[in-house]
């Protein structure tokens, strides 16, 4: 399929041209906010970010205080819903985070969620959990020198949508089935009823090729020299420190857009979404405030750079026993909501 070029009528109210562009792209360094600002209504299929979180011990790429978070990405989230098309969605993984000097939560995040979600604003069209095995054992504190609490392992993504029924299909995703269940499919069951009251009908016994993945996601975030870990260092350039693993924005991309779609991120970051949108024929706008993440993020995109080569959802290890989430491209178009047939 040959790339298609963003519109420049999407682009032509930006500050400045764009720091490069790819046949299907374009990174600009600066406030996303700003840029978002001067796009038209309606022209973007899906926002999908990390951003900042909001910590208690700041980081390089400029986190603010929880107390100040949800008011500052406020305003980000009005934009967001003005550019998305009706049937677009905005995915947003956000972490936790712990009040100063104590074992206690912030509940930052889920006030952002309320705040995001307020009438006239976005719908959640369902929450995520992503789990990564590999995460240290923080907050040191609390965890490995007091031992009061066990390790945050865990980020929210918040899934909403501007209307309750944007395009998605879980068709793109499934699960290996479990060995119970293949012995199920070899070997039949009765229809009956549960004790739980769910209705098990015979439709249970048709192969699907594999089950309905959950929302939980698993990805052991590991990676420590990879191809632009390893430029960024032989140039200089500062790494960025939190970097989005390829398979969150690789799930969201697939389940909710099409081909030719328009994904933007407005946090970029070293521009993995971007990356990911190249190899999924999608066309991509990042927007990223530091200039030297921007140009560490160029090198995702040089020749040499290897291609989308898999996905890390379920860890290799035996002693984590995660099935494997595949992916497909089926079905062609994304539906909205509508009933489908079984």
């Amino acid at each position: 399929m040959p790339p298609e070029r963003i519109p420049k009528t999407i682009t032509k109210g930006f500050p400045k041209p764009p720091a490069y562009a790819t046949d299907w792209g374009a990174m600009y360094c600066g406030d996303s906010l700003e840029h978002m600002r001067s796009m038209p209504g309606g022209c973007v299929d899906l926002v999908v970010t990390s951003p900042p979180f909001a910590l208690v011990r700041k980081k390089d790429y400029g986190n603010l205080e929880a107390e100040r978070y949800v008011t500052w990405f406020a305003e980000f989230g009005h934009e967001v819903k003005r550019i998305l098309k009706e049937t677009g969605s905005f995915v947003i993984d956000i972490g936790g985070s712990w009040l100063p000097g104590s074992p206690v939560r912030s509940t930052y995040h889920y006030k952002l969620l309320i705040e995001l979600t307020k009438p006239g604003m976005l719908y959640l069209a369902q929450d995520f959990f992503w789990y990564s095995p590999s995460k240290l054992p923080t907050p040191a504190e609390w965890v490995t020198v007091r031992k009061v609490r066990v390790k945050d392992a865990v980020n929210t993504i918040w899934w909403l949508s501007k209307t309750p029924f944007p395009k998605a299909s879980n068709e793109r995703m499934s699960v290996e089935y479990s060995e119970a269940m293949r012995d199920l499919l070899r070997n039949g069951y009765t229809a009956k009823k549960r004790p739980s009251g769910h209705d098990i009908s015979t439709k249970f016994q048709k192969d699907r090729g594999g089950a309905i993945p959950s929302n939980l996601i698993v990805v052991s975030h590991t990676t420590s020299n990879d191809y632009y870990q390893r430029r960024c260092r032989e140039t200089n350039v500062p790494v960025h420190p939190a970097r989005f693993p390829l398979d969150i924005p690789l799930y969201f991309i697939n389940m909710l857009t099409d081909e030719r779609d328009l994904v933007l991120d407005i946090f970029a970051g070293s521009n993995v979404t971007g990356w990911v949108c190249e190899h999924m024929k999608r066309r991509w706008l990042a927007f990223e405030l530091e200039a030297d993440f921007v140009k560490g993020s160029t090198y995702r995109f040089e020749k040499n750079s290897p291609a989308l080569n898999g996905i890390e959802y379920i860890s290799g290890k035996k002693e984590v026993k995660f099935r494997r989430l595949r992916m497909t491209s089926s079905p062609a178009k994304l539906p909205t909501g509508q009933k489908r047939g079984m």
